[in-house]
Order: structure tokens, then sequence, then C-alpha cells
């Protein structure tokens, strides 16, 4: 073999394995992938049970039913006005309330109605302060709501 020949094979062999890795990460990546969806989204376009998704919207109003332990169902509603049930069994986050901006991570039931979350995450807006720190900065009568700068 000459020298540019064996120049050739190890970058063959070089780009050979980057493609191996790229490919086994895109493999490994593809399988732990939730996409994110409105519930508008899905009545437009619908997922098929058993697709790990993530859903996000707001709490409906009055929708909060909890069962036994720590099960719980509540719907999940847009702006659009379409509603999915959820129903997520374990311990919810503080900030989790009717009105108050949610993401459910989770799958859809063999039936395609219900939501079955393994995990959800409440949201805040921007504006969000912690009780404590809020109280300290008004005890210091440095506290400014963002309503009232507008």
């Amino acid at each position: 073999m000459t020298r540019k020949q064996k120049r050739l094979a190890v970058i063959a062999g070089g780009m050979s394995f980057i493609m191996a890795a790229v490919f086994l990460v895109m493999f490994a990546f593809s399988q732990s992938v939730a996409y994110f969806y409105m519930p508008s989204d899905l009545a437009t376009g619908g997922v098929h049970p058993g697709t790990r998704i993530r859903l996000g919207g707001l709490v409906g109003k009055g929708s909060i039913k909890r069962g036994t332990g720590t099960d719980i169902d509540f719907t999940v509603t847009d702006l659009g006005g379409a509603v999915v049930h959820v129903r997520y069994a374990g311990i919810l986050p503080d900030l989790f309330r009717e009105g108050q901006g949610v993401v459910a991570e989770g799958k859809f039931e063999a039936d395609g109605q219900l939501f079955s979350a393994d995990t959800v995450l409440a949201k805040h807006d921007e504006r969000y302060v912690p009780k404590d720190v809020a109280e300290k900065l008004k005890e210091q009568g440095l506290w400014q709501h963002a309503e009232a700068k507008q």
C-alpha cells in the first residue's frame, strides 16, 4: 500500500466511524422525542394512541376532580376552544390551579379520548415573583408590580 492509499483508508475509516456515531445518536433521539401540541392542534390533526407527546394549554375552569390518593382528572384547553381530558397520578406542582398554564407529558389511551399524563409541569408568566420574595420587597418598599408600571 502506498502512502496515499493508507491516508485514504484512515480517512474512510474515520468517516465511517463518525457516520455510525451520528446514526446512533439520531436513533436514540428519535426514541425520546415528545412533540408539543395544543388542544386545538389535536382537534385538527389527531395523534395516534400510544404516541408520546407534550400537551400544553390552560387548566379548564371547574375541571379539577380529585380521586383517591394522588389521582386527579382535569381538562386542558386553549383559546381555540378545544378541550382535552387528562388523567394524572402523582403529586402536582405548587403552581397548578384552574386557569393556569400547564404542560402535561404522556400518551393518549387506546380510545383516543383520555390523555394519560405521567408528568405535569405548571407554567407561570414572566411577571411571576415567589410569594416570599414579594413580601420582603413590600416590607422594604421596593415592590413594583408589573401592572402598576403599565
